[in-house]
């Protein structure tokens, strides 16, 4: 077994009416202010109103950030940030999609008293050197598994995204509770149950960090998406499913940091940056093709998967890869999500800028099980158009 590192939040709690723990570690720590940072969306439903209730019963001060976006421009982050300060708030508790959990890690990292470094010295990998504010993540979807990964991602510019990828970004607790996540519509547990398969599967078959440790976790991840997305789509009231999704993207979430995930990701972003869709619709997008893509290099991980996933497949390594790129596509089928861009406000002329942007993708490209063109790029855009 060749050599390899693991890293992952320190506490992990999964059940359902667990964010009710919460209000041990507030008791323990007694801290003087605490920030909540979530959307608006999380507000207007009066989701986020159990939390207040934790803060009200412990006698603990607090401030609610919710002005943040999808896909979190840096303007909003830095806002965010400022806020924290002028609060002097002393931990950060981020609660919402993978883009509130984000913006919070990135507050932890830069409202930290002590902390020195700007927002443009963190881009990229292992460049946040300083200790951080407490930090706790409460996802409200299953699916970027955020809650449990050291990554926060920016947009940096109209179109373009960076990475922030520091062992400092994870969080010292993940409560994972599906009760916050029955409400959601069916789109977005589609979108988000198809993100968490992704990250299993580009875990999987991650080319250079791939090991021994990330491979059990997305094998088991990639089991629960697949059992349970079916019945969360029929019934979005099912709690067992609901918290069996939630799991799955945690486990999803620890491999991939660990064992970082390719191309899916890397052509998935400028369809994100510029056509403003989804993180989770984009992956499902360009799933497929990057599978069939990858499969003459890949096909022996794909046909392992596809024997997990159904013990009774038979057949060549080849043919059991092939099932397995069938079986996703009648998740995407299922899913209920557009696939085609042209349905999706993109124009023919704008697939070879969108190629050009996922060459720059580098970060996620060198991880890819197949080395990828541009024209590679494009191809596969062009058969989703």
């Amino acid at each position: 077994m060749s050599q390899f590192q693991f890293q992952t939040v320190k506490n992990i709690i999964s059940g359902l009416g667990t964010v009710q723990e919460l209000k041990t570690i507030l008791l323990e720590h007694s801290y003087s202010k605490v920030l909540l940072v979530t959307d608006a969306g999380m507000i207007t439903h009066q989701l986020h109103q159990p939390i207040l209730d934790i803060f009200s019963s412990t006698c603990t001060a607090y401030a609610v950030y919710a002005d943040v976006q999808a896909d979190p421009p840096e303007h909003v982050v830095l806002n965010a940030v400022e806020f924290a300060k002028q609060h002097q708030v002393d931990a950060i508790i981020g609660f919402g999609g993978g883009s509130s959990l984000d913006v919070a890690k990135v507050i932890a990292v830069l409202a930290d008293p002590k902390q020195t470094q700007s927002i443009q010295d963190i881009y990229g990998v292992n460049n946040t050197k300083a200790q951080r504010l407490p930090l706790i993540l409460i996802p409200t979807t299953a699916g970027t598994g955020s809650e449990v990964t050291p990554i926060s991602i920016v947009t940096t510019g109209e179109t373009t995204k960076t990475g922030i990828v520091s062992p400092v970004l994870y969080a010292d607790t993940a409560i994972l509770d599906a009760t916050f996540t029955q409400s959601l519509p069916a789109q977005i547990t589609a979108a988000t149950g198809i993100d968490a398969m992704v990250h299993a599967i580009e875990a999987y078959t991650s080319k250079i960090k791939k090991n021994f440790y990330s491979d059990v976790l997305a094998k088991q991840a990639l089991k629960l998406l697949n059992k349970n997305l079916k019945y969360v789509l029929q019934d979005g009231q099912n709690l067992e499913a609901r918290q069996n999704m939630l799991l799955g993207s945690m486990l999803a979430g620890q491999a991939f940091a660990n064992a970082p995930v390719g191309a899916v990701h890397a052509l998935a972003y400028p369809l994100g940056g510029h056509f403003h869709l989804s993180h989770g619709h984009t992956n499902a997008l360009v799933l497929v093709e990057v599978l069939k893509f990858n499969a003459p290099e890949a096909k022996q991980y794909y046909a392992e998967l596809m024997q997990w996933l159904d013990p009774y497949s038979q057949g060549s390594t080849d043919g059991l890869c092939d099932l397995f790129i069938d079986h996703m596509q009648r998740h995407l089928d299922q899913s209920g999500l557009t696939l085609k861009l042209s349905q999706l406000g993109v124009k023919e002329h704008q697939l070879e800028m969108l190629a050009r942007d996922a060459m720059l993708q580098t970060r996620l490209l060198q991880n890819n099980p197949k080395d990828m063109t541009e024209q590679d790029a494009l191809a596969i855009y062009q058969a989703i158009f």
